[in-house]
């Protein structure tokens, strides 16, 4: 019987929940153990908390990630949150007079601590020079010390940091999409969804949004690590033209499509532009064998391919037919030809070449 895979909960949900604990305390001046927040589709969930302190001046504790089944880098994580009052005041300081300035309104101050990044490129749902905490997390966290905390009180202070977040970010794309530093705080349900491809799919269309804000006009679209160098050191474009699109060949050719991409270069090995070629828009689907069938048919509809026909019904892998056929060039560019077709009906207005990378990393086509 199949196990009902369990959620989780996103860091902006759990640096909001960090920082409504860190706020009661500060302002009862008594340890808080766990907290409700409500989540932005209106759902309450309840955290617990580690590692309270306080004093009269400020107080903190954090929330430790939990991804549920997600295979998430930032689970387990420590979200840590502090939260003190504007000019130095305790909680129970009379309330100062109107403040003037940026903070006329009495909006709660969010900033980021260790392990949390600043953004470097434009593009992003945050300006360049802030911390990278979203929108919605940024929301969140000030309801959640707003409701502890209502005007005429001082203006809270609230600091985010990820101890080890400078580590984490390693297995991030974050560098990529100009985040520097540490993790971004992010999330806009509240809720990780277990082995959902939403946090690999958000990451490409912020890398879209960013490489176009950087004057990129062609982007690089690659299935894997090795064709990404493959196309990196044959084509004299910038860093942020090339995105890591994984298996999500369909979602990222869209997103290009809808957000006014003028040029895409698929970049990818034999075995995944075979799969785009077949019109797979996801790539990790398990159907070797019927592609390679369906290659077979098209290498038996021209006499010029007709002979590698029986070799790619024969083979096992897209792999094995391509090394055992020598990269043949009708072959490939056969390949290549379909999986440009393919692509570029999903992606109307947009042009499409294909770069081919060899299995050992070398340029075998591009066209």
């Amino acid at each position: 019987m199949k196990k009902d895979l369990r959620h989780g909960y996103t860091t902006g949900a759990c640096a909001a929940a960090a920082a409504r604990g860190a706020a009661l305390m500060l302002r009862d001046q008594a340890t808080v153990d766990e907290v409700d927040i409500v989540l932005p589709r209106g759902e309450t969930v309840r955290f617990r908390l580690h590692g309270q302190a306080f004093d009269r001046d400020a107080a903190s504790c954090f929330v430790v990630k939990d991804a549920g089944d997600d295979p998430d880098v930032t689970n387990g994580a420590e979200i840590h949150a502090t939260v003190r009052l504007n000019a130095g005041l305790s909680a129970n300081s009379s309330p100062p007079p109107p403040m003037g300035g940026d903070n006329e309104k009495g909006e709660i101050i969010i900033e980021g601590g260790p392990g949390v990044g600043r953004v470097t490129k434009p593009g992003l749902a945050v300006a360049v020079g802030e911390w990278a905490i979203n929108p919605v997390p940024r929301r969140m966290i000030t309801e959640a010390v707003r409701e502890v905390f209502r005007s005429p009180f001082p203006v809270p202070h609230v600091l985010i940091s990820v101890p080890n977040g400078g580590e984490l970010v390693k297995r991030t794309l974050n560098a990529r999409l100009g985040i520097v530093g540490g993790l971004s705080i992010l999330g806009t349900t509240g809720i990780v969804k277990p082995v959902s491809a939403q946090a690999w799919t958000d990451t490409i269309g912020a890398a879209v949004d960013v490489a176009l804000a950087c004057g990129c006009s062609t982007l690089v679209l690659s299935t894997g690590r090795t064709s990404e160098l493959a196309a990196q050191h044959f084509l004299a474009l910038p860093e942020e033209a090339y995105i890591m699109m994984g298996d999500h060949v369909g979602h990222a050719l869209r997103a290009c499509s809808r957000k006014g991409v003028k040029e895409v270069v698929l970049a990818g090995q034999f075995a995944k532009l075979l799969k785009i070629a077949c019109g797979h828009e996801q790539t990790h689907v398990s159907s070797s064998q019927l592609d390679l069938r369906t290659l077979s048919e098209w290498l038996s509809a021209s006499p010029r391919t007709a002979g590698l026909a029986p070799r790619a019904s024969n083979s096992n892998t897209a792999r094995e037919l391509f090394e055992a056929a020598g990269g043949d060039p009708e072959l490939v560019a056969l390949v290549c030809d379909r999986a440009a077709r393919t692509a570029t009906e999903w992606t109307p207005g947009c042009g499409v070449k294909v770069f081919l990378a060899g299995y050992g990393g070398e340029v075998v086509y591009f066209g």
